[in-house]
């Protein structure tokens, strides 16, 4: 028995989000901010999904700035804090992930000067053990390869990743 129907019942029709006015926009963003950080990139990417009227996306963002609900620098020290404590990622991965979110370049300089590199390196070196339990390898040469490039995935640069990976097979008794 075949069930032509199936498809369409076991998926939802996706919704379109409805059209909102600048006012709408300004009090539903503000009400997103008053729960956690956004970005102005975050709100003008919302904004055009509620397709606010273009000329009038400026003018919404540029009240929420005023009433202090948005400030990107704010938001980019918080990315930093929350990236590098809590995900143990590197500067080269949150750079990445601040400018596809608008944050202008001065403001991720600015953020990424408050981290401690020392904390950072720690987070990395505890970060390549873990992995260390879990990667399969059939020589050195090998779990170093796949170490350093587990490193540099998490966003590290070459230098740091090299020193936390050669530090961390040091640490290590031999296998042979």
């Amino acid at each position: 028995m075949r069930n032509e129907g199936f498809d369409s019942e076991m998926t939802r029709p996706r919704r379109e989000p409805r059209q909102r006015s600048a006012g709408e926009a300004l009090s539903a963003l503000m009400r997103l901010c008053s729960r956690a950080e956004r970005s102005s990139g975050d709100a003008m990417r919302l904004m055009r999904q509620w397709s606010v009227a273009e000329n009038e996306r400026e003018g919404v963002l540029r009240r929420l700035v005023e009433m202090k609900f948005i400030d990107d620098s704010r938001y980019a020290e918080a990315f930093v804090r929350e990236k590098t404590d809590l995900a143990g990622w590197g500067e080269y991965k949150i750079r990445m992930a601040l400018q596809r979110k608008g944050i202008s370049r001065t403001t991720i300089d600015d953020a990424l000067r408050t981290t401690d590199r020392d904390t950072m390196r720690m987070h990395l070196e505890q970060r390549i053990v873990r992995k260390m339990r879990t990667v399969k390898y059939t020589s050195p040469y090998d779990l170093r390869t796949k170490l350093m490039r587990y490193a540099l995935s998490l966003g590290y640069d070459f230098d740091t990743a090299g020193d936390a990976v050669e530090k961390t097979m040091r640490d290590i008794p031999s296998q042979e």
